[in-house]
């Protein structure tokens, strides 16, 4: 893939992801409106984490960490490349089928792991049975994650970023509606959990189809390139675990605490924003890319991918980071602030914001960093590395509940998020010259750290003048509109100054 191939390739899929984010905000704004932080809203974001962490587990993490690697050598090889997609298909399919009843079944047992704190409150029962409806969302969201790692493989990102869009969407008309009809908002919201699955089954199945990439079901084999896919993917499904682990006890510690749950959710959602648009994007573009060129001894261009890709990330992260850190409270406040989200739980969430704003970079690096593995399908240091950092994320967030209560488990997830990137940065350095970033991405990386420190500034002088608009209603989106505003063209002169990033660079690409 060349550059221009691959910041196109970064811009279709971070476009989509921006507008599930946006909707996927519309969504957790009404959350917080129509229900807001209380018993309802931690059931729901307890039981609707338990699909999406055995999805992180099996499928995007664990499964395509393996499965992009091998299909995208064997598409640039001219080998049987459909037939082995089509045997993992098959194979995968038959795997979730039986996780899925197990789950429903022993969902009191994986509700008490994972929020133990419910246990003998309203939040448990309920977590049960929104865990037994959503649940199943699992089997159909896998089965995406591997279409479109054969639609990303392919060079074609399109269907498979837009795919998040459709579950925002359901979900967003299925709360209207119910509001609509005067009906209960969570139930409502909870079916249509599966509803949403299938239909972005529905999309990525037929985008497949379109591109010529049509996979069959056949009967499930244990072949020599099934062992090799399962030994490869088996080191990944420990360090995705180690990954859901962390989640986990974050969510323990919060369990104990009441809306803490709600409150580390909404905090969540806003810092995901930025990772999922650039940092997420830039690792799905990147992984086949490096397959392609290191099997192809393509070791300059390997190396020039990912360090235009790091630009790209941190030149669009590490502003919001400092963002993040600087005006958390009138970003939630003017998010979230309304209906039954009131201002003790705005302070609360800003806080939490405030912290994981400080591990964003390292959150995005994460994404940039392991392609390099996984390129060369090394998936053992990684799971090596997740455990020391789930070690230290365990010691931060359990040590520290005692004496600063639930925020102790965003303050875990930013220190070992930072100590992950750390270990993965030392170990790239085993693979040689080859997969370091260039000269160009270290002497443009202080130029955005600066370039984001000027931005912070005047951030906070704005957040400081704009303070009494901000806490007034009608004018409160304006006001935001407007620091947001003076925030973006404070960094852009800066950067372009400062030689951080080229506009003229960026606007070639674009039209190329």
């Amino acid at each position: 893939m060349r550059p221009v191939r691959l910041l196109s390739g970064i811009l279709t899929v971070s476009g989509w992801t921006l507008l599930s984010r946006i909707l996927g905000f519309g969504r957790d704004v009404m959350l917080a409106s129509l229900v807001g932080p209380g018993v309802l809203m931690d059931a729901f974001v307890a039981a609707f984490r338990l699909p999406n962490m055995f999805r992180r587990f099996f499928a995007e993490g664990a499964f395509n960490a393996a499965f992009v690697p091998m299909f995208s050598r064997r598409l640039e090889g001219g080998e049987d490349a459909l037939g082995f997609a089509s045997r993992a298909l098959s194979g995968l399919g038959f795997v979730l089928l039986i996780l899925t009843g197990l789950g429903m079944v022993f969902m009191p047992a994986l509700v008490w792991l994972t929020a133990e704190g419910f246990a003998g409150d309203a939040r448990f029962g309920l977590t049960v049975d929104y865990g037994r409806i959503a649940f199943p969302y699992i089997f159909f969201i896998s089965l995406v994650a591997l279409f479109s790692g054969v639609l990303n493989a392919a060079g074609r990102f399109a269907a498979a970023a837009a795919a998040p869009v459709i579950l925002n969407t359901i979900m967003m008309g299925a709360m209207a509606l119910a509001a609509w009809k005067g009906g209960a908002v969570v139930e409502a919201l909870v079916w249509s959990v599966p509803l949403a699955g299938a239909a972005q089954l529905l999309l990525v199945w037929f985008a497949v189809r379109r591109a010529g990439l049509g996979l069959q079901l056949v009967r499930p084999r244990w072949t020599p390139e099934m062992r090799q896919l399962v030994r490869i993917a088996i080191p990944a499904a420990l360090a995705g675990g180690v990954v859901q682990i962390n989640l986990v006890v974050g969510q323990l510690v919060a369990s104990q605490y009441d809306k803490a749950v709600s409150w580390l959710y909404s905090a969540d959602r806003l810092y995901q924003l930025p990772l999922g648009v650039v940092g997420i994007a830039v690792g799905i573009v990147l992984l086949p890319d490096l397959s392609r060129r290191l099997k192809s001894g393509d070791d300059t261009g390997a190396r020039m991918a990912l360090s235009r890709a790091g630009e790209v990330a941190l030149a669009l992260t590490v502003p919001c980071a400092v963002a993040l850190v600087v005006i958390p409270l009138p970003l939630v406040s003017v998010l979230f602030e309304r209906g039954n989200f009131g201002a003790d739980d705005t302070a609360a969430t800003a806080l939490a914001v405030a912290i994981y704003g400080l591990g964003l970079p390292a959150f995005v690096m994460q994404k940039i960093l392991q392609p390099i593995y996984f390129a060369r399908e090394d998936t053992r240091s990684p799971f090596h590395y997740a455990v020391v950092a789930m070690v230290v994320n365990a010691l931060l967030a359990f040590g520290l509940a005692a004496s600063v209560g639930w925020i102790a488990a965003a303050l875990a997830t930013t220190v070992a998020a930072w100590v992950m990137v750390a270990q993965l940065v030392r170990g790239a350095r085993g693979y040689g010259e080859v997969v370091r970033f260039d000269a160009q991405f270290h002497r443009r990386l202080w130029r955005i750290v600066l370039a984001s420190g000027l931005m912070g500034a005047v951030l906070w002088g704005a957040g400081a003048a704009l303070g009494p608009l901000l806490a007034m209603g009608g004018w409160r989106c304006l006001a935001l509109l407007a620091l947001i505003g003076a925030g973006a063209v404070t960094y852009g002169v800066a950067g372009q100054v400062l030689g951080a990033f080229s506009m003229a660079e960026i606007r070639d690409r674009m039209r190329r």
